[in-house]
């Protein structure tokens, strides 16, 4: 350290770097992960929403599940087949985010209440769709794009 300067050999010459009204690229990329990780999330369930709607139908025909659940399911499964949403499903993937959110919140609700077992009678896709885990992640991606009002409204549907 020098006595004048106070500044090390080191940085002896050197200006430090001014704060720039621009991010650096990997802050901006850091950033948009949640995103990008949550419309991925979102994506892939979509692409296995028919295999969601074959296990509702067959849920509410199941003798195991009672009937304040099959009502829950046939309303899940009216709701998802409506155009009429808290989101319209004619609006490019938020359409179908509220969509994908009752129906996980349906399907939690369901594991819960009839088991893994009965679920999985039913099921035609990946049985990792299935998991606790695998939902959860589904729901709390669903909910980053739902507004906090829609939210409250689907799980007073419920």
């Amino acid at each position: 350290m020098t006595a004048r300067s106070g500044r090390t050999a080191s940085t002896r010459g050197r200006t430090r770097p001014k704060a720039s009204a621009i991010p650096p690229a990997e802050e901006i990329a850091a950033e948009a992960m949640p995103r990008t990780g949550a419309r991925r999330t979102v994506l892939g369930t979509v692409q296995l929403l028919p295999a969601y709607m074959k296990l509702l139908v067959g849920l509410i025909t199941d003798k195991r599940i009672n009937i304040v659940d099959k009502m829950l399911v046939v309303g899940a499964v009216a709701y998802i087949l409506s155009p009429l949403d808290l989101v319209p499903d004619f609006i490019p993937f938020l359409g179908q985010v509220d969509d994908i959110y009752l129906l996980m919140m349906s399907i939690q609700r369901l594991l819960s209440n009839a088991g893994r077992k009965v679920l999985t009678d039913h099921w035609s896709g990946p049985i990792t769709a299935l998991s606790t885990e695998s939902i959860r992640n589904v729901l709390s991606a669903a909910a980053f794009f739902l507004p906090r009002a829609i939210r409250r409204r689907l799980r007073r549907r419920l």
